[in-house]
């Protein structure tokens, strides 16, 4: 599990995450929402260590994170940011494999990399030197590389995934399929943390929901609590109406903007 309490963090004279408190809960999909700059990426980075607070704690397993090793944390918490590019001739495949490096065995670890590749389809980019890869590819690579990082076998210490908008760059099929992966790691006890951007695709994902305005959290719960036409239209600054997404008991969220 991962707490914060009374967390804050300031830039000069800007705050950009204010006393903040929260726990996300391991076995649980939880999704991160709100406008841009409302603090979603920057309480990611704090919570995974990126980041040093102004003010608060973080524990991570019940313990507070300033006390972690590196090392001992990178086993137990794998992070997917925004921007992953790799500068590098690499394959697919060694990217991947340094998702194994806090465990010093990425030599024998190919068929669980192949294995990591297959589960975000692209066992068949494994060959290919990643700056040919188009945006999507390298983020489904990337993923991979998280995936392989704290492994997919049902869990009870602890891990963590955190994930920075993962599927920016892909395809509809493949943002599905993304978000069917975060979900069934959180099925296999992992605490799933994600910044989203689509409000639906969240909705029917995520288990909790945290929506954030100008760095505070200004509602939770569960999508169906949290995500009403007033709340959506006052935060995002649009007239919004929920429905019942068809395929799903999810909302389902359409957005207009207001009359200038």
């Amino acid at each position: 599990m991962i707490e914060a309490r009374q967390l804050s963090f300031r830039v000069r004279e800007r705050e950009l995450v204010r006393s903040l408190n929260l726990r996300v809960r391991p076995g649980e999909f939880t999704a991160i929402l709100g406008p841009n700059g409302a603090g979603k990426s920057t309480l990611l980075k704090l919570l995974c260590g990126q980041l040093k607070p102004t003010t608060g704690t973080i524990f991570f397993a019940g313990k507070p994170l300033a006390e972690w090793n590196a090392r001992d944390l990178a086993k137990y918490r794998a992070v997917l940011p925004q921007q992953s590019a790799v500068p590098f001739d690499f394959t697919a495949l060694e990217v991947v494999l340094l998702g194994r490096s806090p465990y010093g065995d990425a030599g024998s670890q190919e068929a669980l990399a192949r294995e990591a590749l297959r589960m975000t389809d692209s066992e068949h980019l494994a060959d290919r030197v990643v700056t040919t890869l188009s945006g999507g590819e390298l983020q489904r690579v990337q993923f991979a590389r998280v995936l392989l990082q704290i492994g997919w076998k049902p869990v009870s210490d602890g891990r963590c995934l955190m994930l920075d908008e993962p599927i920016s760059n892909l395809d509809p099929a493949h943002q599905h399929g993304a978000l069917q992966v975060a979900r069934n790691m959180a099925r296999r006890g992992v605490t799933v943390l994600v910044v989203l951007h689509d409000l639906n695709l969240a909705a029917q994902y995520a288990d909790h929901v945290l929506l954030m305005k100008q760095g505070a959290i200004v509602a939770e719960g569960a999508p169906t609590e949290v995500m009403t036409a007033d709340r959506i239209g006052e935060v995002f600054s649009v007239r919004a109406r929920i429905t019942k997404n068809p395929l799903c008991e999810a909302p389902a969220v359409f957005v207009e903007l207001p009359p200038r």
